[in-house]
């Protein structure tokens, strides 16, 4: 699941001019804080977690006596890989996650794994394991799906026992879920400007957050917005995990969102960072004045940079259930979303959600949450989800 990108040389545009006369509102000032002259994290210590070493692969290592300079250089080149083999300390790490993931998924799991503790492979089998699917919020289009599918290899596999059963099963969900799997692409544009939403509560801050670690833990140069000045304790979160990765943040307080995300990506572009996080204020898709608010900054964001937002990515709860893929849906629509953040999936029974969404909207889910922790935020694999799930 690991991939490589090669990572164009840095843009030789110009500083962009002072906020204040190239934004499209014309208010006070915004300041940047904390001033520029920023350390720059550690690059040469080894990876603590699985999304960690995902991305030290991605973006290149660092030597362990690298200076910063060293560590990201601003004009290199790595060749494409497809899929290189796992190194093993990666792989031990993948394996500490796996065993996270399973224990998260567990409530989830429960109900579905009891169906195959018969002794016959009959149609009582196939009616409690579509109850139970369709309690994991796993929706009647994808539960009807599974059951054909899994029907279909029961036959041609010619089994007999329910317990191989589960094992088929794990096959036809890992099937079904595999379009959902994709890396997420930084280093192809620079800045890589990502633009964060999510309904209140669903954990965009605090996935912004681990996030913005392992970037800046992995030598990359981050610059947050803080966008979301609807809510008052927004801009406060968002700059204690500046503070703590030691990297830089656009904020003003009742400021336009528009504003704040235009001053950003400009101050992104002028001082060659490699990402720039945009989080946004939480709303619901129904808030219709909200959701025009979104798609204004999208729009203003793209005047910044042509090219801009390079991704949009929306969190959802995984205790949402059936709501999260309506969410999806709806979000989609006015911004077009190109992935997801799924939090959550080790307090919810709904985990199924995730079959849903790659039925009937199956937009990338680039990483997955279990738990309050850096490292319990890790990128999306297809198979392991299916396999923790029925483990």
């Amino acid at each position: 699941m690991f991939s490589f990108f090669k990572k164009k040389p840095p843009h030789t545009e110009s500083a962009a001019p002072e906020a204040a006369d190239v934004r499209p509102d014309a208010q006070a000032p915004l300041s940047d804080v904390p001033a520029p002259a920023l350390p720059q994290p550690a690059t040469g210590e080894p990876a603590k977690g699985g999304t960690m070493g995902w991305l030290r692969n991605t973006f290149g290592g660092a030597k362990a006596d690298a200076t910063p300079a060293e560590a990201a250089p601003s004009d290199f080149s790595i060749p494409v890989v497809a899929e290189p083999q796992a190194k093993p300390e990666a792989a031990g790490e993948r394996q500490g996650w796996m065993d996270r993931l399973k224990a998260g998924l567990r409530k989830t799991g429960t109900s579905i794994t009891t169906v195959f503790t018969g002794t016959r492979i009959d149609d009582a089998l196939y009616e409690e394991l579509e109850d139970a699917l369709l309690m994991a919020d796993t929706g009647v289009k994808a539960t009807q799906h599974l059951l054909e599918d899994l029907k279909r290899r029961v036959k041609e596999s010619k089994t007999t026992e329910p317990a191989a059963v589960k094992g088929l099963l794990a096959e036809a969900l890992t099937d079904l879920l595999a379009p959902l799997q994709k890396p997420l692409t930084i280093g192809e544009h620079q800045p890589t400007v990502l633009m964060v939403t999510g309904v209140n509560g669903a954990g965009k801050t605090t996935s912004i957050g681990k996030l913005t670690k392992h970037l800046a833990d992995n030598g990359q140069t981050v610059l947050l917005a803080a966008a979301d000045t609807f809510r008052a304790a927004a801009r406060e979160q968002l700059g204690v995990w500046a503070t703590r990765n030691t990297v830089e943040i656009v904020s003003q307080e009742g400021g336009d969102p528009a504003a704040v995300s235009f001053d950003a990506v400009s101050a992104g572009k002028a001082r060659k960072k490699d990402v720039v996080l945009v989080d946004t204020a939480g709303r619901l898709p129904t808030q219709l004045h909200l959701m025009e608010e979104l798609k204004k900054i999208k729009r203003v964001v793209s005047k910044a940079d042509g090219t801009a937002p390079h991704e949009v990515l929306l969190v959802i709860d995984g205790n949402t259930g059936q709501n999260a893929l309506n969410q999806v849906k709806a979000f989609d629509e006015a911004l077009g979303l190109t992935g997801l953040i799924v939090t959550k999936l080790d307090g919810t029974a709904k985990g199924g959600v995730l079959a849903a969404i790659a039925q009937e909207k199956p937009i990338p889910v680039y990483f997955i949450g279990v738990g309050e922790k850096v490292e319990d935020l890790e990128t999306f694999n297809a198979r392991e989800f299916a396999q923790a799930l029925l483990a």
